[in-house]
């Protein structure tokens, strides 16, 4: 049996999905979820093949439970919003149902399963990288997941695999690529200005000459940090001086 998981607020949508399923004694809907955190539970309990995944749903979005998962499994993605199909298919989703679709069109999608299962492999890393340009991020403390707003953040500091976000209340690591982030944040706001260091534009203090060709850039948190010399021309240039 395939393990299926449906998440979805929209109750009449989500039982569409499950009537539809129920044609194929193939696939096993092992629970349905209203919201993003229900899907993150029951992804770790049940550990599904298939999942079928809203995007705009009360409290996390899709996409963002999605960059909270190690493996993601495979992922169907079901939603009334056509702009979303892009980022779907740029995220490795194996199809993008745009409600209301018809039970042929469904059993494309399963089918299309059913050919790439055991071949397709996913990656968190590449659903990290095709992050919408937003207002927040989302990270797991533990056991907890936390929504950080990002105007909240001082900077941004590369470790390894990792991103260190650094707020006034701490410090959170998310796993994904600087220049991911780089891609995902209003330029406006945010900048790069060395190859390991991303920081909030509203945060700047002062700017100081630091060793050759390199600047110090003091924060209102009290952190100093490294400018590049590529870095301190594109900080000049976006704070207009």
């Amino acid at each position: 049996m395939i393990k299926t998981l449906i998440i979805d607020d929209e109750p009449l949508a989500a039982s569409i999905v499950q009537e539809f399923l129920a044609d194929n004694p193939k696939f096993e809907v092992v629970a349905v979820c209203r919201d993003g955190f229900q899907g993150l539970k029951a992804i770790q309990e049940h550990e599904p093949d298939l999942i079928f995944l809203d995007v705009q749903m009360p409290k996390i979005t899709g996409f963002e439970m999605l960059e909270l998962l190690d493996e993601p499994p495979a992922v169907i993605f079901t939603t009334a919003f056509d702009q979303y199909a892009l980022k779907a298919f740029d995220a490795m989703a194996l199809d993008y149902l745009l409600k209301p679709f018809s039970q042929e069109r469904f059993a494309q999608a399963l089918d299309k399963f059913l050919v790439q299962k055991g071949s397709t492999s996913q990656s968190t890393q590449r659903f990290n990288e095709l992050a919408e340009k937003s207002n927040r991020l989302v990270v797991r403390v533990k056991n907890e997941i936390k929504i950080i707003p990002t105007h909240e953040v001082s900077f941004f500091e590369a470790e390894d695999d990792y991103i260190a976000i650094h707020t006034g209340a701490g410090k959170y690591l998310k796993k994904m690529t600087m220049k991911s982030l780089e891609e995902a944040l209003d330029p406006a706001k945010f900048v790069r200005v060395h190859r390991s260091y991303l920081i909030n534009l509203n945060e700047i203090t002062k700017i100081e000459p630091y060793e050759r060709d390199t600047y110090l850039v003091l924060l209102r948190a009290g952190a100093k940090v490294p400018v590049s010399k590529t870095g301190y021309s594109r900080l000049r240039q976006v704070l207009g001086v």
